[in-house]
């Protein structure tokens, strides 16, 4: 896709996150790590309760970005992103995106929730 005929905001996709959306990563990526998976466990952590895998938040704004900018950039695009809060089982997350207007072919993106707080955020720079 040229980049003249790139959008200046990436349409968002959105994941609503659930137990059973949890445990079904744990299984894809075989991490069962209790601070996922396991309640009882978690409620002792400083988070006090489940977390999802920070992967699949990450895995939500790639899936962003292959909607907008195509599978084939993935391979291409170079990611500088942060964590900056956990997601919970009932939050609902969006991932998206706005073009710098300073600097071609970088994306400033996020995860965010709908109570408005960033959950990741960071930039991707793709090949100008």
């Amino acid at each position: 896709m040229n980049m003249k005929t790139r959008p200046s905001t990436l349409l968002p996709s959105s994941l609503t996150v659930t137990d059973e959306c949890i445990r079904a990563y744990a299984e894809l990526t075989n991490d069962f790590n209790p601070l996922h998976v396991d309640a009882e466990f978690a409620a002792t952590t400083p988070m006090g309760r489940q977390i999802a895998h920070g992967t699949m938040s990450l895995c939500l704004l790639l899936k962003c970005l292959a909607r907008n900018l195509g599978d084939a950039a993935l391979a291409q695009l170079a990611m500088d992103v942060r964590f900056v809060k956990p997601i919970f089982i009932g939050d609902e997350v969006m991932a998206g995106g706005q073009a710098s207007a300073e600097q071609p072919g970088l994306w400033n993106v996020w995860v965010r929730g709908t109570d408005g707080v960033d959950r990741i955020v960071g930039t991707v720079q793709s090949p100008t």
